[in-house]
């Protein structure tokens, strides 16, 4: 895997960006901290209205504290090493949000949600699904994050989304 980390991450390197484009991919990259939420409620809201809204963030509660737990407790287990900390020459060109770089935390979080949009609202959800995987592959050009971070937290997101879900069926097949 670290093989093909190194490949992926010099190849990846290798192509750059116009300057313009460059700064809008910086300033999207940094959309995945958490402020498209905000974006993505008001579409829910204005395009399915207040009771897919509430079904959303029902079932995106558990899913997020899934994710949450399983993100922590890899992390601190994992303590894996920045791309710009291991190799020279290479600086963080976004700031990282917290000290270790598996699983990547852009893609895993905001993906596990993603999969709830997807289920609930589809039209809208597979941007939502798309937006993660972009990140994370920015993340990687931008020099905090390997590929398998974000494949990796790809996959969590998905078994964030499965249990979080299950969790959800479980609490309120019951009342």
């Amino acid at each position: 895997m670290h093989k093909l980390d190194m490949r992926f991450f010099y190849f990846w390197r290798r192509h750059s960006f116009p300057e313009k484009t460059d700064k809008f991919l910086k300033f999207y990259t940094r959309l995945g901290d958490g402020y498209v939420w905000v974006l993505i409620i008001a579409l829910l809201y204005f395009f399915y209205g207040q009771e897919t809204l509430l079904l959303a963030i029902k079932h995106a509660i558990p899913v997020t504290i899934v994710s949450l737990v399983f993100y922590w407790v890899i992390k601190l287990s994992v303590r894996r090493k920045r791309p710009f900390e291991l190799l020279k020459k290479v600086s963080a060109e976004v700031p990282p949000l917290d000290k270790y770089s598996f699983p990547s935390g852009h893609t895993m979080n905001n993906l596990a949600v993603g999969f709830i949009i997807f289920s609930i609202a589809p039209a809208i959800g597979w941007i939502v699904i798309l937006m993660p995987l972009t990140w994370g592959l920015l993340r990687v050009y931008y020099g905090v994050h390997w590929l398998s971070d974000v494949i990796g937290g790809t996959i969590l997101a998905f078994l964030s989304f499965w249990l979080g879900k299950n969790v959800y069926l479980w609490i309120f097949s019951g009342m």
